[in-house]
């Protein structure tokens, strides 16, 4: 596979619901190992159940699309309006992106995004925002490449099991 395969990106039916679950708990943890080096995953800190899938693509809370290599699910975004405080009605948020580590740097997280700032369009949305852990230089440059800058007075701690991980979040225009 080269750099310039194309992946397929629909949104995620109940179905897909086993598989994204299994492509997070593998992805977020293999991607937590790079954002803090010398600690142990917090086993079940990371993992989110079946159950959360399953309602998240029921009720579009937030809107959940996957990416296919042939019939094989290899990322998934989830994308709505911001959950932060303050924020107008027009403000999107990627509340996450993940890619099966055998798929990164070959174009995975750019078809998730091209359709996840679709859907924030057809949603009226005009702006969006990601909160990325600062210590992931591969998702911090993956945004920063896709046009987001860092909204620098933005930092916060976030316990995740025993260890604090520090995140920033990064904005751009959907135009």
């Amino acid at each position: 596979m080269t750099s310039t395969t194309t992946f397929t990106v629909r949104p995620a039916s109940m179905r897909d619901a086993k598989a994204i679950t299994e492509l997070h708990n593998a992805s977020v943890c293999e991607a937590f190992k790079s954002v803090v080096r010398d600690a142990a995953v917090p086993v079940g800190a990371l993992e989110k159940p079946q159950t959360y899938w399953r309602e998240a693509i029921e009720y579009a809370e937030p809107q959940v699309h996957i990416a296919l290599d042939g019939e094989k699910i290899v990322g998934f975004v989830g994308f709505d309006r911001s959950r932060d405080k303050g924020t107008p009605p027009t403000m999107g948020e990627i509340w996450f992106i993940y890619a099966a580590a055998s798929h990164w740097g070959k174009g995975v997280g750019l078809a998730l995004w091209d359709s996840a700032r679709e859907g924030l369009q057809d949603e009226g949305c005009t702006h969006v925002t990601v909160w990325v852990p600062i210590a992931n230089d591969r998702a911090m440059r993956f945004h920063e490449l896709a046009g987001f800058k860092r909204e620098m007075n933005s930092a916060k701690t976030v316990p995740i099991g025993n260890v604090k991980v520090e995140e920033i979040r990064l904005k751009r225009a959907l135009s």
